[in-house]
């Protein structure tokens, strides 16, 4: 694992393989751990760059907000440093949004990309007062916070398949600074909606979605589908938030299958 600075704070991450370029990007509470078995796959026939976005994994919290943004310039200096080229950039939920905001300031940089049970819309009125009332709970109690988050991102029904896992997730969440889970907070609470970068991307979409996930609009997501000029869709029926814990397997092959395609 290799860092550079950023705003003279450390960010964190990963340069396996060669050739063309992928970008993954983890979400809320998560490492760019999550995407292991992912690059070391994709490491075989592509450039794979891993990234723990500021106040995550081993990354530094840049200031009291991380603004979608903020991270996307985070995302951006890396690039620059490693003298990477285009990408496909693949953003599991926070990181869908990160990548979007990549999009639209960076488009040029650019070959695909891929939103990983994540969407472009921005937070409705409730859903950012419910942020703000995170946020409290998290300055008093970061632990139990964690201890109920994690595991409402699985269906009630495969928390027992998955429970290793989400223990696992709950630890890794428990071990962030509290002011870089607040931080992201903020960000996404204050993030703008994307509709509009997504009708002007001139390049292919993927949309990896469960249709169990509560954490994306369930009402919204035909809407959301056809605004690129080229969609691609694997819909989940019987998965929720996490795909990559979920459903590994397919959700692998239709990302490297997007890569053949775009590459």
């Amino acid at each position: 694992m290799d860092s550079i600075k950023f705003q003279k704070k450390n960010i964190s991450y990963t340069d396996e393989g060669s050739g063309k370029t992928m970008v993954l990007i983890h979400g809320f509470t998560e490492s760019l751990g999550i995407w292991k078995k992912f690059a070391t796959q994709l490491s075989k026939k592509y450039r794979v760059i891993r990234i723990d976005l500021p106040g995550h994994g081993k990354s530094d919290t840049i200031g009291p907000e991380h603004s979608m943004e903020l991270m996307a310039d985070v995302v951006f200096a890396i690039l620059k440093k490693l003298k990477a080229g285009k990408c496909l950039m693949t953003g599991h939920s926070m990181g869908g949004y990160v990548t979007l905001a990549f999009a639209g300031k960076y488009p040029g940089r650019l070959n695909g990309i891929c939103l990983f049970h994540s969407h472009c819309f921005a937070d409705t009125q409730a859903e950012q007062e419910n942020r703000r009332r995170t946020i409290g709970i998290v300055d008093q109690d970061k632990f139990s916070y964690m201890a109920q988050f994690i595991p409402s991102l699985f269906p009630v029904e495969v928390h027992k398949k998955h429970s290793a896992a989400i223990q696992r997730l709950i630890r890794q969440a428990s071990k962030m600074p509290k002011e870089g889970v607040i931080a992201a907070l903020e960000g996404m609470r204050n993030r703008k909606d994307q509709s509009e970068t997504l009708k002007k991307v001139p390049f292919p979409v993927l949309f990896i979605l469960g249709l169990k996930d509560t954490r994306v609009p369930q009402s919204r997501i035909w809407e959301m589908i056809s605004l690129p000029q080229v969609s691609e869709i694997l819909l989940l029926k019987n998965t929720g938030h996490m795909g990559y814990i979920e459903q590994p397997r397919i959700t692998y092959d239709a990302l490297a299958g997007f890569a053949r395609r775009i590459f």
